[in-house]
């Protein structure tokens, strides 16, 4: 970084006042090009063309653009390939073939820090580090002596990503060749009970628990079959297989799961347990036919995980402290509102944890029920026979419970009940979709519930999202673009420092490591309560419920990222409504 700026000031590009102006900011700025940028000292597309200049000349190779902070660098890296004649490929995007991958050691593509694409009838399309690295090229060359190779560069931090991929395939090459062993003996050996294929399944889990994935996805593509992980909300991709792997594994997972190994046509559902590092886990399967094959979808349920206090789901004080005081109402509906995947039953159970007390009957009716709780009646939803969250509901309130949590409100029926419940003396608590806390009461009365009722039943909505940490392993000060600042400069002090991630192993080179909430809790005051029973507007409860000391979740979330546990990235892509 500093040669680069060093290189710019001898080529006039940039001035030695301008560098002396950053030193004299109090506190003084980083000499970078970000802030360089930022002040106006000198554009982006200057930027842009120097350095694309400097890697044509060889100066510097691709692998320098990731230590440059503040700027995108694919747009560089398009342009290097524009001038060098080149291709641009995104890996994230593109499918390897695998036979191909096959055809080449591993430690030349470790080597020369190379991935091979695909190989047609034409040329082998091969995506290079350093495009302009010709012992590489001739190495490669020579392994393909009767076809060109096709060059093409990316953003080296995909190959590096891919090849730790590519590492993990490589170690159980040998099953994948057992399982092409016991598929050319298949009249001897029964579809799907091959032992190589048991193994291969094994591995798959075990990575993916190791990983903290929360889903395993298994889908056949047009060349070949990859199994990704979503880890802290993500997807990320763990392996890939030939074409020809899939329908062994997809067989033994349906024969694991009591599916038809034969229907391939429509959607099937199944579950199947497992213990692996002498854990229990249950895996609910679902399985979808696709163009290709199928898509086949694992959701991870620990048995043994131990159940989230609510003072460790990573609330703010401000927001644990007006939700805990809510949920210790005697009555009303306090209701969690967020997208799938937010974390919201989590929370809801973090508030039975919480308020749960031998003196209370406490019951719960869910689809699917995920925790077992001691102390606790939890109903499971059948509509199959007749029991839904409605008729659930009714029998329920014969039961004189004094709390329940319905897993959550899909229908005005339901949302009658519960709100019944709670003006009779019950604490109820729920979740609902909805994007922010004020949005709960607008979409309650849409749903044709009297005023009068819904401001004598709620006591607090709290809205969540969840937000990926910053790697403690990687984590480096960082710099924000201009125009980032500026959208989010009234919630910020005067001289702001934000984080995030290099990418390392520890965290899978993406920079995140964990999950936690940023919310917004709204608690229904006598003044809200008016209001709502008299109608008001979205934008009136806003205003009010502002001068009652109500923060949104997006400030909540720049507050978090303030003090490090995440990025304004992480916030502006899972918060900015």
């Amino acid at each position: 970084m500093v040669k680069l700026i060093e290189m710019m000031l001898s080529e006039n590009l940039i001035t030695k006042d301008a560098i002396s102006a950053l030193v004299r900011k109090r506190p003084p700025l980083k000499i970078s090009f970000a802030n360089l940028i930022n002040e106006g000292m000198i554009d982006l597309e200057t930027v842009e063309q120097f350095l694309v200049k400097k890697i044509r000349q060889g100066t510097i190779n691709l692998s320098h653009l990731e230590k440059i902070e503040g700027i995108d660098i694919v747009p560089v890296i398009k342009e290097v390939a524009k001038s060098l004649n080149v291709g641009y490929v995104d890996l994230d995007e593109a499918e390897i073939d695998m036979k191909l991958f096959s055809k080449l050691p591993y430690k030349q593509l470790i080597k020369y820090n190379i991935i091979p694409l695909e190989e047609t009838d034409l040329n082998v399309h091969i995506v290079f580090d350093d495009p302009l690295d010709m012992a590489a090229q001739d190495a490669i060359q020579r392994l393909f002596p009767k076809k060109p190779i096709k060059i093409a560069i990316t953003n080296p931090k995909q190959i590096h990503q891919h090849l730790q991929r590519l590492e993990i395939n490589e170690s159980i090459k040998g099953l994948v060749n057992d399982i092409r062993k016991d598929l050319a003996q298949e009249s001897e050996t029964e579809e799907g009970e091959n032992p190589a294929v048991l193994k291969l399944i094994d591995v798959i889990l075990k990575n993916s628990i190791y990983a903290g994935a929360s889903d395993i996805h298994i889908e056949a593509l047009e060349k070949s079959c990859i199994v990704r992980d979503r880890i802290d909300g993500m997807l990320r991709q763990s392996f890939t297989f030939d074409k020809d792997i899939f329908n062994p594994l997809s067989s033994r997972m349906k024969l694991l799961s009591n599916l038809d190994i034969a229907e391939k046509r429509k959607p099937q559902d199944g579950r199947f347990s497992a213990t692996v590092a002498q854990k229990a886990f249950d895996f609910r399967v679902s399985t979808l036919p696709t163009i290709d094959g199928e898509s086949i979808v694992l959701r991870i349920l620990d048995k043994s995980k131990a159940m989230i206090k609510l003072e460790d789901a990573g609330m703010s004080k401000l927001c644990f402290d007006r939700f805990s005081e809510a949920i210790k109402a005697p009555y009303g509906i306090v209701l969690v509102t967020g997208p799938t995947g937010s974390g919201k039953t989590t929370t809801l159970y973090g508030a039975l944890n919480a308020i749960k007390d031998v003196k209370d009957k406490i019951i719960t009716v869910e689809d699917p029920v995920e925790y077992q709780m001691a102390g606790l009646q939890q109903v499971l939803v059948r509509p199959n026979v007749g029991l839904t969250f409605a008729s659930a509901l009714k029998s329920i309130l014969r039961q004189d419970p004094d709390k329940i949590m319905i897993g959550e409100i899909r229908d005005q029926e339901t949302l009658r009940i519960a709100i019944q419940a709670a003006l009779t003396g019950h604490l109820v608590l729920s979740t609902l979709h909805t994007n922010d806390a004020i949005s709960a009461v607008t979409r309650i009365l849409d749903m044709g519930i009297e005023e009068y009722l819904v401001s004598g039943a709620l006591v607090a909505i709290q809205a969540q999202r969840l937000v990926r940490k910053v790697c403690s392993h990687c984590k480096v000060e960082a710099t924000l673009p201009a125009h980032l600042l500026e959208g989010i400069k009234e919630y910020l002090p005067e001289n702001p420092v934000f984080y995030k991630g290099e990418g390392c192993k520890e965290c899978g080179q993406s920079g995140y490591a964990g999950r936690e909430m940023i919310s917004e809790v709204l608690i229904v005051t006598n003044k809200l309560q008016r209001m709502i029973a008299s109608n008001a507007s979205k934008e009136e409860l806003t205003k009010q419920a502002i001068e009652e000391g109500f923060v949104n979740m997006f400030e909540d979330g720049v507050g978090k990222a303030l003090l490090g546990r995440t990025t304004i990235d992480e916030i502006y892509r899972v918060a900015r409504l």
